[in-house]
This record gives C-alpha cells, sequence and structure tokens, in this order.
C-alpha cells in the first residue's frame, strides 16, 4: 500500500512513510470492508464517519511535520487510525472526538496496539483542549467552513495546523503556520472530508456559525 499508492502520489517524508507501514490499517475498519483496508480510498465506520483513505492521511501528516518531541492535537479521532499514525511519530497525542461510541472504539484499539501516549475524550472538538494547549501541531479530520479560531489559538510559536476547508461537499487543505504573532495559511490539494460539526464549526443542520 504505501510503495504503490502513497509514495507513487509524491509523499516523500520517510517518518510517514514508516509509520504508515507500522500502523495495520485493516484493525480500523469494519468486518466488511476487510478486503478493502488496504485500498486508496475512505471507508464507512459507521455514525456517519468515515476512515479517511490512506494517501490523505499520509498526505495532511507530512504537511504537519511531527516531529518526535512534539504534542499534537487531533481533532476527529474517528476509527483513531490517524490518531495511531501520529502516536507513532509524535511525543504526546490528544484527540477529541464528538460521537462516544466511535471514542469508545478507538480508545479500544489504542491500547490493543500499546500506544500509552494517546489521550482521547468525548468533546466537541472546534473549542480545542485549552487545558493542555498550547500543541505544536494540529491537525482537523473533517471539513471545516473555515479554521476554527480556538484552535488557532491554541497554536503554539512555530506551531503548524492542517484542516480541510470549503463546503460541506468539496474542500481543500490549508496549512497554517504561526511565525511570531502573524498566521500564514497555504491553500493546497482538494479533498472530500465529512463535515466538522460543532460550535465553531458546521452546525448539525448543515448550516455554518453565524
Amino acid at each position: 500500500m504505501v510503495r504503490e499508492l502513497i509514495e507513487a502520489r509524491g509523499v516523500r517524508d520517510q517518518r510517514v512513510l514508516a509509520a504508515m507501514r507500522e500502523v495495520p490499517r485493516h484493525l480500523f475498519v469494519r468486518e466488511q470492508f476487510l478486503p478493502q483496508a488496504y485500498s486508496d480510498h475512505a471507508l464507512p465506520i459507521g455514525e456517519a464517519q468515515t476512515i479517511s483513505q490512506p494517501w490523505v492521511v499520509a498526505r495532511m501528516t507530512e504537511l504537519a511535520q511531527v516531529e518526535s518531541g512534539h504534542k499534537v492535537l487531533e481533532i476527529g479521532t474517528g476509527s483513531g487510525y490517524q490518531t495511531a499514525i501520529l502516536a507513532v511519530l509524535a511525543r504526546w497525542v490528544y484527540s477529541l472526538e464528538r460521537i462516544p461510541e466511535l471514542a469508545h472504539q478507538a480508545i479500544r484499539r489504542m491500547r490493543q496496539l500499546g500506544f500509552a501516549n494517546v489521550k482521547i475524550q468525548t468533546f466537541d472538538g472546534t473549542v480545542g483542549w485549552s487545558e493542555v494547549a498550547p500543541f505544536d501541531r494540529i491537525l482537523v479530520t473533517a471539513a471545516a467552513p473555515s479554521a476554527p479560531k480556538p484552535l488557532l489559538e491554541q497554536l503554539a510559536p512555530k506551531g503548524r495546523l492542517v484542516v480541510p476547508e470549503g463546503d460541506r461537499h468539496r474542500q481543500r487543505l490549508a496549512l497554517y503556520e504561526r511565525t511570531g504573532r502573524r498566521v500564514i495559511r497555504h491553500e493546497l490539494e482538494e479533498v472530500a472530508f465529512v463535515p466538522l460539526v460543532g460550535r465553531h464549526g458546521w452546525e448539525s443542520g448543515g448550516k455554518e456559525p453565524t
């Protein structure tokens, strides 16, 4: 999968590629989708959510430039697959999931894989995790109308935030870099994610926050 689907599409960070090889994706998909576990597309995980395609996971992780001493915040735990990739690379991973059942499943998978550097809670991810902020890196694994302000405020100096921005159907990856008091935004590839629902994301009915 890594060589044919990820390296072939331009991901070059060797630490990211090694993490993708280390984490078994089939442990994060539902039984009926096991034959497709290593194909390069998103798969349903229940609760109208998905596990992202491997290339997107690798690309977002590469953009984040996660280092071994970093504290990372993930918004949208989902299956826990991206969480596990980050856990291989970072010192600490904090992940927020608004759907309790998905959070519970992800916690079980983290224990199964022996990751002791991950903490998962059920909460509105759009407000971040102020008690343990700031974060060196923040990854948002659901589509936001724009980067939630609380997340930008919880980004450490020299921090990087990766988030899909756009409407509820098509988005582009956005990379935010904090340099001193400035935050610089870069717009990148087109992607498609489930909506980021919460106070600073989409309303459950589909409206943008006011």
